[in-house]
């Protein structure tokens, strides 16, 4: 089952999402190696400027989603103004159908 994360950042925290980019790096490639990242990148701010995230991932159920979701390092650094997980279906360009 497929599950969208949307990620919003704190105002004003681009400094710690800069600090944290390493460890949250290399979180996404953990899950992209197990297969369970889809998709994955920051929203932009009318400046172009990182001010959330989306990753669409792969998990068993909600709670197993959410729990891959509070592994990431931003939201363990305090980053994430609010996190949404959500159920997704995949209909157009998915290169998996």
């Amino acid at each position: 089952m497929l599950f969208a994360v949307l990620c919003k950042d704190k105002p004003e925290h681009i400094h710690l999402r800069m600090e944290t980019r390493p460890r949250h790096l290399e979180w996404v490639d953990g899950l992209n190696e197990k297969g369970t990242l889809k998709i994955a990148g920051p929203f932009l701010d009318a400046e172009e400027k990182p001010c959330g995230s989306m990753l669409l991932i792969e998990a068993v159920d909600q709670a197993s989603a959410e729990a891959i979701a509070a592994e990431d390092p931003y939201g363990k650094a305090g980053l994430f103004e609010s996190v949404d997980v959500k159920s997704f279906k995949w209909l157009y360009n998915n290169p998996e159908a």
